[in-house]
């Protein structure tokens, strides 16, 4: 038996034990536990290696496979084309790579162009390259600074942490990238002004303030996540999209939107933008584009960008001089071409919709029957429980017991997920982001599993 068809699972085990190392894992405990290595999924649910099944409730744990596991179609094609043409750098083109990108524009108006990558952090580092060069070539270098917002995240390079608003993501891999600039977050639950206005439109104006206060002329971009992902799952409160909007027309500043986690049917529009009336220079995209079924990320951007950097070909300096090397792979247009067939066919984003709206109801219960849950919120099958030690006060709570609630659902075999390492003291929100192919029944499992953990932990 070959070596990825093993029955030997306590070599496997070992092997992983001491030669692996794990993202966000902290190693010190596989002394003594074993690291947990999952070996098979299906539909909504994986297996690890001792057998033991759970429903994945965070879509491979960072909401990724948003068409479920086990799809042969997508494997199939796949297949087919790397024995065709596994890859070729991207100063070429593929068949794939031509199919998907039109594919991918259809579903963007206003927007033209497809520049691939292989990660998310890749993709909104592309962004931030054009926007530096459309500084130099444009605006004599002046217009550089790009404005991101406290919460959201948008990669682990260390130009993307720069940009990135979760301080405990960041912590001890400065000095940072010069030249972005925070605004505030856009959570209402935790509304940092002492007003009773509308909560939204303070918002624009606090950052309205940082564009006046760094200079318009210094600014060329802002960088925003649809709704916040890992600092909390945080929809935008009414007015807060228009009135960002507005103001990156008013003073010149390009629009990107991070679309690494909603992208691909997540709240149940292709992209989470498509939700408010705004027109973005850039979007990125990268976890669903393929479902987890080949790495692929791309960034999209206007007609109008991408001629800047046409305007002058007897210039050696003047075009984008950026390749990504896995950006060549065709393995990830082919696996995007079956996402999007599968979600279209199979009518997944109306279902996000349906059972989101039924999930929400179940957590809106959960909120009314348990004192420690203090808001629940989001969009679709994109959803947030933060976990409070005081509603009155909504003081978080502790980040052990919120991890204790995790692990119950684990020990009851679903698996979701929560906010960590991402802002100090308010790692306190339970995520759940089930695959776009999910039921009631599944939902009714997930949400159970957590009533059942809050009792069993809070009382």
């Amino acid at each position: 038996m070959d070596a990825l068809h093993t029955n030997d699972i306590d070599a496997i085990i070992e092997t992983d034990r001491a030669r692996v190392w794990h993202h966000l894992v902290q190693h010190k405990p596989f002394e003594t536990v074993d690291p947990r290595i999952m070996v098979e999924g299906k539909g909504m649910k994986v297996w690890d290696a001792r057998g033991t099944e759970f429903l994945d409730a965070v879509s491979g744990g960072v909401w990724t496979v948003n068409v479920g596991y086990g799809r042969e179609r997508i494997a199939n094609a796949v297949r087919d084309q790397l024995v065709k043409l596994n890859y070729f750098a991207g100063s070429a083109g593929s068949i794939p790579g031509s199919i998907f990108a039109e594919m991918l524009i259809s579903k963007m108006p206003g927007l033209s162009r497809v520049y691939y990558s292989n990660s998310g952090s890749e993709a909104n580092e592309k962004v931030f390259k054009l926007v530096r060069q459309i500084s130099h070539n444009k605006y004599n270098g002046k217009k550089y600074k790009i404005l991101y917002r406290d919460r959201d995240y948008h990669g682990t390079t260390i130009t993307t942490l720069s940009a990135g608003g979760q301080q405990e993501r960041n912590a001890q891999y400065g000095p940072y990238t010069p030249g972005f600039v925070a605004i505030p977050h856009c959570l209402e639950y935790h509304n940092q002004y002492d007003s009773d206005l509308d909560y939204g439109p303070q918002v624009v104006a606090a950052t309205e303030e940082i564009i006046l206060r760094e200079g318009p002329e210094t600014i060329g971009a802002m960088c925003l996540e649809p709704i916040t992902a890992g600092g909390g799952v945080i929809p935008p409160p009414a007015g807060y999209w228009e009135g960002m909007s507005a103001l990156c027309r008013k003073y010149n500043i390009l629009m990107h939107i991070d679309e690494v986690v909603c992208g691909l049917g997540r709240t149940g529009t292709w992209f989470g933008y498509q939700h408010y009336d705004i027109q973005p220079d850039f979007v990125t995209m990268a976890k669903g584009v393929a479902s987890g079924y080949a790495a692929i990320s791309c960034m999209v951007t206007t007609e109008a960008v991408f001629d800047m950097f046409k305007e002058n070909p007897d210039d050696k300096m003047s075009y984008f001089r950026d390749i990504s090397t896995f950006g060549g792979c065709t393995a990830g247009p082919t696996a995007g071409i079956e996402n999007i067939k599968i979600i279209e066919e199979e009518g997944l984003l109306e279902n996000c919709i349906a059972m989101g709206d039924y999930c929400m109801g179940l957590l809106e219960a959960l909120k009314a029957k348990h004192e420690v849950v203090g808001d629940v919120r989001g969009k679709g099958l994109f959803l947030g429980v933060e976990l409070v030690s005081d509603r009155a006060t909504k003081a978080s709570m502790d980040e052990k017991k919120v991890a204790a609630v995790t692990a119950h659902c684990m020990d009851q075999g679903v698996i979701i997920g929560m906010t960590n390492r991402s802002v100090p003291g308010f790692n306190n929100t339970l995520c759940l982001s089930p695959a776009l192919i999910c039921t009631k029944a599944d939902i009714d499992q997930i949400v159970g599993s957590i009533d059942k953990a809050l009792t069993d932990v809070f009382g």
